[in-house]
């Protein structure tokens, strides 16, 4: 099998560039952020609503910049995502007012879940499907995925790492944390200057950047595929909020709670369930092409829930470790093949809006989780309800989507 990657154009590998330098700096902050939040006088329950917040003004954020990106530029919303992330991390770092943190990371681009947030991978997606054609599309969203889950791992390798190597030096931990805090604002401003490099070529073709907005539906980006991405919308909503309940961070937390695992163990403990996250979206690709989009998204995320439910239930840390490594080897095959399939039913010049508000719709479902496990793991007996909620609800959106959708085939399987 040819790896679609050799002829990707200059463009598309500076967007594999930013897609790794932008995962590399979530990973690094989720081993750390609620331990740093923590550390500076918040409660898990403020915690709990800040990371809420947060998540819910990335949604507000993403929604102005994705839906219009193709008529106002990809490139220019793409910079003002990473100067956000700039701000946000600047702040962090600076104070430890709860209000002023809370401002932050309303209004800037914080990730405490090590997953994408802001418009950036919705915008990022678009110009990809612009620039591969229909038969590579899922391989190249497969590497995509490897290429962010590779640097997630990274990332949370070096937060662990940084946080030892500060605190050897004789730093508090609080300051070791804050010094991971202030790379994720270094990060994001590498990324201003990447973005700033794209050219034209990775922007909206001239119909939709020239199309009207006479009505204030029209601003949504979409029309043909309203009623599509609506449905797929809800349905992500309902994935990404059970996924709000065991968001990386609370996991990490989770696991020095249970059973007292240290920031920096933690991170090699991301790493390799990253890795194999990663290595999973290659096999995902091969699958999608014998057996379908819909069914590969399905029959890869049943199981995976399955071992969800299950990490708590384990008796001793090494076989909760194995589980959740097991759980990760196939939890994200769904990723790159969902990518691919909402671009693929939806019209070419309505892909960054599609994009955009599919991936709104799973902020804001992720957005809700994280006030309830903030109040949860405030009471010891119900720190391992989150597990259990996060599986059943995404259980239910397999179920739902297969039914709603098995039937609905993108071009390349028509």
């Amino acid at each position: 099998m040819p790896n679609p990657l050799q002829h990707l154009s200059g463009d598309a590998r500076l967007l594999f560039a930013t897609r790794f330098v932008r995962l590399f700096a979530y990973g690094s902050l989720s081993v750390v952020l609620v331990f740093y939040l923590v550390g500076v006088g918040l409660s898990e329950a403020q915690t709990g609503t800040l990371l809420t917040l947060t998540l819910a003004g990335d949604t507000v954020i993403s929604l102005l910049l994705t839906t219009q990106a193709d008529r106002v530029g990809r490139r220019t919303m793409l910079v003002a995502g990473a100067a956000l992330m700039v701000a946000a991390g600047l702040v962090f770092a600076a104070t430890t007012s709860f209000w002023l943190l809370l401002l932050a990371g309303t209004i800037g681009v914080i990730s405490p879940s090590g997953n994408e947030v802001g418009p950036f991978l919705s915008i990022e997606q678009a110009a990809l499907s612009q620039i591969v054609s229909d038969r590579e599309r899922t391989d190249v969203f497969a590497w995509y995925t490897l290429a962010g889950s590779l640097a997630t791992a990274l990332g949370a390798l070096a937060g662990g790492a940084a946080i030892r190597v500060l605190q050897q030096v004789g730093l508090a931990p609080v300051s070791s944390y804050r010094g991971v805090v202030l790379l994720y604002a270094a990060l994001g401003g590498a990324l201003v200057v990447l973005f700033s490099r794209l050219s034209r070529s990775a922007e909206a073709t001239a119909t939709a950047a020239a199309r009207p907005r006479a009505k204030l539906a029209d601003w949504s980006g979409l029309s043909r595929s309203r009623g599509v991405v609506l449905k797929l919308s809800a349905l992500f909503a309902l994935d990404a909020f059970g996924g709000g309940f065991v968001i990386q961070s609370f996991a990490a937390y989770w696991f020095y709670l249970r059973y007292g695992v240290k920031p920096e163990t933690l991170g090699a403990i991301f790493f390799f369930a990253n890795i194999l996250a990663g290595l999973s979206a290659l096999l995902a690709s091969r699958l999608a092409a014998r057996i379908g989009l819909v069914n590969t998204m399905v029959l890869t995320h049943l199981p995976s829930n399955v071992l969800l439910i299950l990490v708590p239930l384990m008796p001793n840390l090494p076989l909760a470790v194995l589980v959740l490594l097991v759980r990760f080897s196939i939890s994200q095959m769904d990723v790159p093949t969902r990518q691919s399939y909402t671009m693929a039913v939806v019209t070419p010049d309505e892909r960054s809006a599609a994009a955009g508000i599919t991936g709104v719709a799973r902020t804001t479902g992720a957005a809700v989780g994280p006030l309830f496990v903030g109040l949860m793991f405030a009471r010891p007996s119900l720190m391992n309800l989150p597990f259990f909620l996060a599986g059943a609800l995404k259980i239910a959106y397999d179920v739902l989507l297969y039914r709603a959708f098995v039937t609905v085939q993108p071009p390349e399987e028509g």
